[in-house]
Formats: C-alpha cells, structure tokens, sequence
C-alpha cells in the first residue's frame, strides 16, 4: 500500500495548481456566486496562506490551506482531495497538518466556512470529528443559508 504524505506545497506545482482549479470549478458549479466562498490559486497566495499537500503514490491527490485572518485566528480554506483518492485518509492528515501549522504559528482559533448542503456531509462529519463546532459567521462572512460556520480553538 502506498504511504500518504503530507507536506508544505507552492501554489504553481503542476499537481497542486490542477486539484486548486478543480476545487475551484467545483465550488463555482455547486453553489451560486454570493454564497460561494472559494478563492482561486493567486488569490489564496496574495492572501499569504499556507498550503498544504497530500501526496499518495507519487501524486498529489488534495489540498489544504490555512489563512491568517486576525491576531491568533487563522481560517481552514481550499481542502480539496480527488474522488478517486477519498477514504484513504488525505483530508484528515491535511487537516492535522494545517492544525499542526497554526499551533506553531502561534494561532489559538481555527475557523471555516463550508457548505451546508447534501455534498458537503463528509467535509462536516471531519471537522465534527476533529473538534470543530457550528459558530456562527466570523470575519467578513454574513449569515447564508448555504453555509455552515464552523471554529474550534488549539
């Protein structure tokens, strides 16, 4: 069985720049303009956030990145993994990652948003499973229906 990897990532990898594009059209497809939150590659990496990769038999199959959005506050942004890599574990160990990360960066609050629709059940179901609780909106976002708020603090 191949070993799943995680590790620090640059927005213009070949693998990376494709599961973001892709992460992007999806979010674009699934949810109309005003309730979609997703933000492309140049714009996640003017941000400043920090991404993360998951590599799986050579190839990368997901992303995670996580922004700085206050004083000790960082938002989870971009997780992403491709369907035919889903259930051996990439989201979770990307999301220990950035946790990992913003513990070091000196973040005391993780925050998200995501959809509250059927497709977004398995993305819930992880935050809920690791700490994460429904809060509601933070930072610039504003009450949605086709949204769930979630925070949990390091």
């Amino acid at each position: 069985m191949d070993t799943l990897n995680v590790r620090p990532a640059r927005y213009d990898e070949p693998g990376v720049a494709s599961i973001i594009a892709a992460h992007f059209e999806l979010m674009r497809a699934t949810s109309p303009e005003e309730s979609c939150h997703v933000m492309p590659a140049d714009a996640l990496a003017a941000d400043g956030a920090e991404l993360r990769a998951a590599e799986l038999g050579g190839s990368v199959v997901g992303i995670g990145a996580l922004k700085e959005i206050a004083p000790q506050h960082g938002e989870v942004k971009s997780m992403h993994t491709l369907a035919a890599a889903r259930g051996h574990g990439a989201a979770r160990a990307i999301l220990k990652s950035l946790m990992d990360h913003a513990r070091a960066a000196g973040m005391t609050r993780l925050s998200l948003e995501t959809g509250s629709t059927e497709e977004f059940i398995a993305a819930r179901q992880l935050y809920a499973s690791e700490g994460f609780e429904d809060c509601p909106p933070f930072g610039s976002y504003i009450e949605d229906p086709l949204s769930t708020f979630m925070t949990r603090t390091l």
